[in-house]
């Protein structure tokens, strides 16, 4: 061999030559070069490879990597997990072909993962797990044949897995949930042998779950939560008998629940909730005695609980609710000694408690609600030690509560609502101090609420409405810090609301509606500053309305309705910028409505109506723009036009303006009016056209009579006089119906008159000491021709007075029956007179139409009430208002003929009210009957609202039949 003499070589060449044989000698190799490139593309925030030195011969030493330590060492491990990592993986991945532990986990890495991971041939573990992997899983993956565990979970991957995935016949671990993995489940995974932990649940996996899963013979952990499955659960599934935890838990699973899974002796978790199973729970599930997990619910299982749920001795804890299981709850379920949650909850179970499952000393969660159980509550429930919840609402159980319920148990949750329940409230439910909610509304307790209640220091939520419950207001619960949310309305609760109410600093939501509470409302309630929902309607509240209550700027809902409340509503309410509804109606409210409502940027509904506010109608409520439910200003005494601004609120439904003294024309901006389904401005000083919405053309004339110069739409051409009479009917059928309604009617009327003759002669020959200023008339004056009740209290001479001797101004409509008046009596209350010779006695006319309906003679017997209304009444009381009370002669499945019928029934007994004032004109009466024919039964209350003197509920105009 030749030898190169240096000397002869110009000196620059010679020390490159020098440099290239130092290098070859002494430099880093290339499994180094290839991590110096992979560190190249990555953000290292915290310097944990700063050893990563390029002077370094081998990179064995530095952080994250491990080498063999053999006589030529290669990277066999890289290590990088937990380092806050970021940037994207490079190509030169694939270089490390020695690798077979590659941890990339608990990172933020991103991009694609390199197909070029294909060729580390020696890779047996790969964790990429927790990063921001996007795009694909790379198909060269299905090259690492040594692989055994591959993690892939929560990134950003997408695309379905590859059908090649089936290649890695070495795999037992496959781990990729939370993702966006979309498609089906490849064929090609019944190859993986052995695979035994599969976890893909919290993606997009569409399809079916693979007949094919059942040759992964080795499987046992089968996790495809949360994704799209659709289809049946393949009976091959009983091929995996070493299968433990099977999790196909909310995805659109049908079919029934495959009989096979009984082969899976060692199955220990079986999760199939919230999907779309169907037909009855296998009873072979009773074979799996190593089962500790059962939930089925929220399917559409039907059919009974097999008894043999019995023999799943292991179980800790079943879920069956939210199905559609019927017949009783098996006794067999005592067997289950280590049973700790029982949930069969929103069903169709019948029958009692079984007694037997008070046996069960393990128990701590038990929730048997919404199901048609019936009987009473084993009294050894109260010996359960571990029982901290029992919830068995929404059924008919009867009889008493255990009273040493929480004696031994340490009780969190309580709830018994909505059942029948009698006695009192067991006064030991707190006795461990650690109960948070107590809900026991709507049953029949009675007596008070124990003071071991009252000082519960842990309670959050107390629910007690709708009972029988009695006392003053408790004030030793405003001492609980933690109190939440209280309602005990519709109790017997008395006195007043005492000031120590605005201890409660953390209540959220205070319902007192429906109780005997008198007095102010204590202005402290204002120092509530966490109250979302406040309602304290129907009480015996007086006094004015605190400003301080506005100082709740949380407050939603503040429901003041039907008290005694006086004054002026203050200003302030304009702070609460949170409210959605505001209910003030039937009070004795007075002076104008703040312009400050108009600030209430979210209200949705608008109740001031049957109060005494005077002025106009502030614009600025035009500017809630959100007001949708409804705005009822009614039975007030407002004056003024009415705002055009009113137009802007165009998500409005119901508008209820009647029984003010309104004047001028409805406003052409109601044109913009179109999400309205109802309007009432009957009863005010209004003139003009009617709005050319449709539906003003369609509304009922009752909503617009009292006012003497509104014109158009149902009221008649505006040229011409208001007509009262229906159009005719576009069909035959139609007409039929009509006429056989205005028979009635006129065969009705016509029997009325022989009445009304007696009526007549009745007050012609009476002592007349009520009218004597004027008995010196003749015949011919009005006095023979107005009908009034001496027990009113007032004379003949206080109507001509009121009405200005029957002044036009005074009328509130004429029509065939008569012409009605409306006058103002010195007592402040309305007094409707109406011309006897013109108009029949409505109540007997009320009480004609319910024999007709009825069958029945007008006089009953004492022991049923005496008289035909007293008898229709109590029927309702204890029947509702059914078929049941019509003529039993009449085809009660006709079902065109009923609806009407029950309509005539409704307005009968607006005819028969006690109150004279309470009662429609007979003008009124036709135009619901023929109202109702038109509507086929649908009855529209607001026909009343004209003449009726009295607030309905809600000040709404709604029909509440008082029995």
């Amino acid at each position: 061999m030749a030898r190169i003499s240096y000397k002869l070589l110009p000196l620059p060449i010679f020390v490159l030559v020098v440099s290239l044989l130092f290098y070859q000698s002494a430099g880093l190799n290339s499994e180094g070069q290839y991590l110096l490139d992979i560190k190249s593309r990555i953000g290292d925030t915290y310097y944990h490879l700063s050893n990563w030195n390029p002077n370094d011969s081998t990179p064995c030493g530095w952080k994250g990597v491990d080498c063999t330590s053999d006589y030529n060492p290669v990277v066999w491990c890289l290590d990088l997990s937990s380092m806050n990592l970021s940037g994207s993986l490079s190509p030169s991945l694939g270089g490390l072909v020695h690798l077979t532990l590659l941890n990339l986990s608990f990172n933020a890495l991103s991009q694609d993962i390199p197909g070029e991971i294909g060729s580390c041939s020696s890779l047996e573990l790969l964790y990429l797990n927790n990063n921001h992997f996007e795009s694909q899983i790379p198909v060269e993956l299905a090259m690492l044949s040594c692989l055994t565990a591959l993690n892939i979970a929560n990134n950003r991957i997408s695309g379905p897995f590859p059908d090649q995935i089936g290649n890695l016949s070495s795999l037992s671990l496959l781990i990729a949930y939370s993702n966006n993995i979309t498609g089906p489940l490849p064929a090609s995974l019944g190859n993986l042998k052995r695979l035994r932990t599969f976890r893909a649940g919290q993606n997009l996996i569409s399809g079916s779950l693979p007949s094919e899963i059942g040759g992964c013979e080795s499987l046992e952990y089968l996790g495809l939560a949360q994704n799209q499955l659709s289809g049946e659960i393949p009976k091959e599934i009983g091929m995996l008998q070493n299968l433990t935890d099977l999790n196909l838990l909310s995805n659109q699973i049908s079919g029934p629940i495959p009989l096979e899974l009984s082969n899976c002796t060692y199955l220990s978790t079986l999760a199939l909730y919230d999907n779309k199973l169907v037909g009855p729970i296998p009873k072979e599930l009773g074979n799996l005695e190593c089962l500790s997990r059962l939930y089925l619910y929220r399917n559409k299982l039907n059919g009974t609980i097999p008894r043999e749920i019995g023999n799943l001795s292991s179980a800790l804890e079943i879920d069956f609710s939210e199905n559609e299981l019927t017949g009783e709850i098996p006794i067999e379920l005592k067997n289950i000694a280590g049973l700790s949650l029982l949930y069969i909850f929103e069903n169709k179970l019948t029958g009692v408690i079984p007694v037997e499952l008070t046996t069960l000393e393990n128990m701590t969660k038990l929730d048997l609600s919404t199901n048609y159980l019936t009987g009473t509550i084993p009294v050894g429930f109260q010996d359960l030690k571990r029982l901290i919840m029992l919830q068995l609402f929404d059924n008919s159980l009867s009889g008493v509560i255990p009273q040493g319920l929480g004696v031994y148990g340490k009780l969190w949750v309580v709830d018994l609502s909505n059942n029948h329940l009698t006695g009192r409230i067991p006064r030991h439910l707190c006795r461990n101090e650690n109960l948070i909610l107590l809900n026991m509304g709507s049953n029949n307790l009675t007596g008070y609420i124990p003071s071991g209640v009252q000082h519960c220091k842990p309670l959050v939520q107390l629910h007690l409405a709708v009972n029988g419950l009695g006392g003053s207001f408790p004030s030793d619960l405003c001492k609980l810090a933690n109190l939440s949310s209280l309602e005990l309305d519709q109790n017997t609760f008395t006195g007043p609301i005492p000031p120590e109410i605005g201890q409660c600093h953390a209540l959220q939501r205070l319902h007192l509606s429906g109780n005997y509470f008198t007095g102010e409302l204590p202005k402290e309630i204002g120092k509530l500053s966490q109250l979302v929902f406040f309602n304290v309607s129907t009480n015996s509240l007086t006094g004015v309305i605190p400003a301080e209550i506005f100082s709740c700027r949380m407050l939603q809902r503040l429901d003041l309705t039907r008290n005694h409340f006086v004054g002026a509503l203050p200003g302030e309410i304009g702070a609460l910028s949170q409210l959605e509804i505001l209910k003030l109606s039937e009070n004795q409210l007075s002076e104008n409505i703040p312009v400050e409502v108009g600030k209430l940027s979210r209200l949705t509904d608008l109740q001031m109506g049957g109060n005494s506010f005077s002025g106009e109608i502030p614009a600025e409520l035009g500017g809630i723009s959100s007001l949708q439910i409804a705005l009822n200003l009614s039975y007030n005494n407002l004056t003024g036009p009415i705002p055009a601004e009113l137009g802007n609120l165009v998500l409005l439904e119901f508008l209820l303006l009647n029984d003010n003294h309104l004047s001028g024309e409805i406003p052409g901006a109601f044109d913009k009016l179109s999400s309205l389904l109802g309007c009432n401005f009957s009863n005010n000083d209004l003139t003009g056209p009617l709005p050319s919405l449709p539906l003003f053309q369609k509304t009922s004339i009752s909503s617009f009579l009292g006012n003497k110069g509104l014109c158009g739409g149902p009221l008649g051409n505006c040229n011409e006089s208001p007509q009262l009479s229906s159009h005719p009917s576009d069909t035959k059928g139609t007409s039929v119906r009509l006429g056989k309604i205005i028979a009635i009617i006129s065969a009705v009327i016509g029997g009325i008159s022989l009445i009304l003759i007696i009526v007549i002669i009745h007050f012609m020959t009476r002592p007349v000491d009520m009218v004597a200023p004027l008995q010196d008339k003749p015949p011919s004056s009005l006095v023979s021709d107005i009908y009034f009740s001496p027990k009113d209290g007032f004379t003949f001479q206080d109507l001509v007075v009121a009405t200005e001797n029957f002044d036009d101004s005074f009328i509130l409509g004429r029509g065939a029956c008569g012409t009605v008046y409306k006058a103002v009596l010195r007592c402040g209350q309305y007094a409707y007179t109406m011309k006897v010779t013109e108009k029949c006695d409505i109540y007997s006319y009320g009480v004609v139409l319910l024999e007709l309906l009825t069958g029945r003679a007008p006089v009953q017997p004492l022991d049923q009430g005496g008289d035909l209304v007293s008898w229709v009444r109590s029927y309702i009381q204890a029947h509702s208002l059914s078929p049941g009370m019509l003529d039993e002669r009449i085809n009660l499945q006709d079902q065109n003929t009923i609806p009407h019928m029950i309509t005539a029934m409704k307005i009968a007994l607006l005819c028969t009210s006690m109150s004279p004032h309470d009662r429609p004109t007979m003008q009124e009466v036709v135009l619901m009957l023929i109202e109702s024919n038109k509507l086929e039964g649908h009855f529209d209350s607001s026909s009343f609202s004209s003449s009726s003197s009295s607030h309905h509920a809600n000040s709404s105009d709604e029909l509440i039949i008082n029995v």
